[in-house]
C-alpha cells in the first residue's frame, strides 16, 4: 500500500481570503476579494471546469481533458481564463498543451470561510 504526503498549507496562506463568515463581519477588502472568487464560479460552465479541474486524479488537469463541458473551445479558454485572473486556477504550458490545477490553498480557503464557528 502506498501512501501519499499531502502539502500542508501555511496558516496565512490559508487565511489569505477571510476568516469564517460565522466569525465576524467581513471588511470591505475581504468582501471583495470574496466577491471576485464566487463571481467567478458563479457561472455553470466555470464551475463545471473548476470541478474537473479540482477531483482530477493528478491534482491537475490537461485542457484537452475538460473541454467537453459544451461550449466551444474559445469559450473554454476565455471561462479558463476567468479563473485564473480570480485567483482559483494557475497554469502551465507543456508543449501545444496547457494543464491547469486549483491554486493550493484555495479549497481550504472557501471551506473555512463557509465552516461554521468552533468546526461543526
Amino acid at each position: 500500500m502506498t501512501t501519499k504526503a499531502l502539502p500542508l498549507l501555511e496558516p496565512e496562506i490559508a487565511a489569505a481570503c477571510c476568516p469564517p463568515l460565522t466569525e465576524r463581519p467581513l471588511t470591505a477588502e475581504e468582501a471583495e476579494r470574496t466577491a471576485v472568487m464566487f463571481k467567478a464560479l458563479g457561472d455553470p460552465v466555470r464551475l463545471r471546469l473548476f470541478s474537473a479541474v479540482a477531483s482530477h486524479e493528478s491534482g491537475e488537469a490537461c485542457v484537452c481533458d475538460i473541454s467537453d463541458v459544451g461550449v466551444s473551445q474559445p469559450t473554454v479558454s476565455h471561462h479558463l481564463k476567468k479563473l485564473k485572473d480570480a485567483g482559483l486556477l494557475s497554469s502551465e504550458r507543456r508543449g501545444t498543451w496547457v494543464y491547469y490545477r486549483v491554486e493550493p490553498a484555495v479549497l481550504a480557503a472557501m471551506g473555512a470561510l463557509l465552516a461554521r464557528a468552533g468546526g461543526a
